[in-house]
């Protein structure tokens, strides 16, 4: 075959810069395709060219297979890499480029047609020697015959759209209601999603860790795998935290796994990259075959950065008819990574879609860090770039590599908190809360982690005693600063004079420190006047600077900083926290304040998420049941079912199926 010379990136975001990325390093040329929203988008600018789709819903622009080849033929790309989701697995897609004469950068179309077909796919796992879930192999036609099988598997079970993929279409039903609703649900997210509404039920493991092995395989017959990887960090159904290896895995599970993958990889005769998913149980420790992915997954970084194997370059080498440069006893797991996946949801409202300009967008440094330690951050935006509602919520995966499990958490924690993005609201918060809980640091997972210890959802971290003392720390030393500022400015008008002051009230929520500072305007020590206790604040902060590293009695944290009218705020370690630093006097006065309550929205329900009212299931007059469907409102190609929390009366409905609303316009309310 001819070395491939353009490669047309049939895709979007952060996996469409990953892919021109690697094809830059080797010399390829490279095309973008974009919709109407995404006409600035980074993948836009990077590429050598690009050509316009269509209109923004990606089912009138990436995933319209003759507009994708309109712009092959336009701009004469010889192959198509098609990145995940969208078309990656569509085998219409991949026979059409077959057909045109352009190489797909991916697996053979019968691989992708038998693995693309989740019931298919099981049967010929099961062929091949692959341990698989007990299940309902065939397509359910109906909500009454989904739940008649869900009833005899045994609850709990899990609905899913046999084209699925990335947490769409796919719920758990612990009941016969729940199975009704997840069924037609599962089926509307699946034709929005995949334009296929076929759906099938298999019994859910109770304990189950998601592991998955990335397997690499050429046109030659050779196959091999590169180890696995866990993903057992979950909200409904869609990974949040990734790592690699698993803390899991003995090398003899790891091996039988990996074997039974490329045993089901050759049975369709794969090539390509791809990945066989297994759901493991963590009590009994067996593993059950999931699913193929027969494309790059999402979380590939982790697997590059434990093998050195760059996944995209592979695949461009295999689908330009090379063989494999390296053999199984080659595959050596060095250190560990992990990714965290930074989306456009809000933790603090459920985890609901936020859209909007990234009026700050500021990653980590990449690269080797001086510990020795490596930091990634694989992306598709910029700041002041735009959020739309119309894609997958996912900014940006951080990455970072250790030499051990302990250290790749510890960097991706110093990585998180030196992460600046203002503008939208996002899970940054979230994903620092988790890397500091002792059950993620000490790997007990399973996929209902989040549920387990988030059970009435996210609210951020609350400081503990050590944690309050180390930023009233900062806070006091961030007010000197202020205070010098303010000094030397009015210095320089006549008749007016300042004076630093050396004592202080530092409240953090409802807890108050009475410090004392050494030094003026440069005190770097801080001293707690109850207990004695001192704190040495090394570190440079400015007026104006929004990020900041402190060094705390030798201890580092990057911390975030803003001036909130008279408080400083304070975001480090998922903690976020408004610090008020006062005179003695000042701070006696202010326990008189009155406090502003918020106005009353208990008797409301608000738009949750920027989105379309998909249905109103509820009118005026009704009387409704707590956990009774009241409407449902699709954002972010997820559709969302809004319940009543408690019993009452429908007074007003304000909202209709097809009204596009904004957060916290008004749908309906309650007497």
């Amino acid at each position: 075959m001819m070395p491939i010379q353009k490669i047309l990136i049939a895709n979007r975001g952060e996996i469409a810069c990953r892919v021109i990325r690697t094809a830059k390093k080797m010399g390829i040329k490279t095309v973008a395709v974009y919709s109407d929203a995404d006409a600035n988008a980074l993948h836009v600018r990077e590429a050598d060219e690009a050509v316009h789709i269509g209109p923004a819903p990606s089912s009138q622009s990436y995933i319209v297979i003759d507009k994708i080849m309109d712009a092959i033929r336009q701009t004469g790309a010889d192959a198509v890499h098609p990145g995940y989701g969208f078309l990656s697995e569509n085998p219409l897609f991949a026979q059409a480029l077959e057909k045109e004469g352009v190489t797909f950068i991916g697996p053979p179309v019968g691989a992708i047609q038998a693995m693309g077909d989740k019931i298919t796919s099981k049967k010929i796992a099961a062929e091949a020697g692959v341990s698989t879930v007990p299940g309902h192999m065939g397509l359910i036609e109906d909500a009454d015959e989904a739940v008649k099988i869900s009833a005899s598997i045994g609850y709990p079970v899990m609905i899913k759209a046999s084209a699925g993929g990335g947490g769409k279409g796919m719920r758990i039903a612990w009941n016969d209601a729940e199975a009704r609703e997840g069924f037609q649900s599962s089926r509307n997210e699946a034709k929005s999603s995949f334009g296929d509404d076929r759906i099938f039920i298999e019994k859910f493991v109770t304990e189950p860790r998601h592991i998955e092995i990335q397997v690499l395989g050429d046109k030659h017959g050779n196959c091999l795998y590169l180890g696995e990887r866990e993903c057992s960090i979950q909200r409904r159904n869609q990974k949040v935290i990734e790592e690699a290896p698993s803390p899991f895995l003995s090398p003899e599970t790891r091996r039988a796994m990996g074997e039974q993958a490329v045993a089901l990889a050759k049975a369709v005769g794969y090539h390509s990259a791809g990945t066989v998913e297994f759901i493991v149980d963590g009590k009994a420790n067996k593993f059950y075959f999931l699913e193929m992915n027969t494309r790059l997954q999402v979380e590939h970084p982790v697997t590059e950065l434990v093998t050195g194997i760059d996944l995209v370059e592979q695949m461009i080498r295999v689908a330009s008819g090379e063989k494999l440069s390296l053999a199984q006893d080659d595959v050596k797991l060095n250190g560990w990574a992990i990714e965290s996946r930074l989306y456009a949801e809000d933790p603090l409202r459920n985890f609901l879609p936020s859209i909007g300009r990234l009026s700050r967008y500021r990653p980590p440094v990449e690269g080797r860090q001086p510990d020795g330690t490596v930091v990634r951050n694989d992306t598709g935006v910029y700041e002041g770039g735009e959020i739309s509602m119309y894609y997958d919520p996912m900014i940006a995966k951080l990455c970072t590599w250790g030499e051990t499990r302990e250290v790749a958490i510890d960097a991706m924690a110093a990585a998180l908190n030196d992460f600046e993005v203002e503008g939208i609201g996002h899970n940054l918060p979230f994903l620092s809360a988790v890397m500091g809980q002792e059950r993620f640091r000490s790997g007990r997972l399973t996929t209902a982690y989040i549920a387990e210890e988030f059970p009435d959802g996210f609210t951020g971290v609350t400081p503990d005693a050590a944690a309050s003392q180390k930023l009233a720390a900062i806070a006091a030393v961030i007010n000197a600063h202020v205070q010098s500022r303010a000094t030397q400015i009015s210095g320089t008008i006549g008749n007016h004079t300042r004076k630093v002051g050396k004592h202080w009230v530092v409240k953090l929520g409802d807890v108050s420190h009475a410090v004392s500072l050494s030094g003026g305007a440069d005190a770097n020590v801080v001293v707690f006047n109850d207990s004695g206790e001192s704190i040495t604040v090394a570190g440079s902060w400015h007026p104006g600077q929004t990020h900041a590293h402190f060094l705390l009695n030798g201890e580092e944290l990057g911390v975030k900083v803003d001036l909130v009218g008279s408080a400083i705020r304070l975001r480090a370690n998922g903690m976020d926290v408004l610090a008020r630093v006062r005179s003695p006097r000042v701070a006696e006065l202010a326990k008189l304040m009155p406090v502003k309550l918020p106005p009353d929205t208990s008797k409301m329900l608000l738009c949750p998420m920027p989105g379309v009212i998909t249905g109103v299931a509820v009118k005026v007059g009704d009387t409704v049941e707590a956990g009774q469907t009241l409407a449902t409102v699709e954002a972010m190609k997820m559709e969302n079912v809004l319940k009543a929390e408690r019993k009452g009366v429908v007074k007003r409905v304000a909202a209709s199926a097809g009204q596009s609303l904004a957060v916290d316009e008004l749908i309906m309310e309650f007497e």
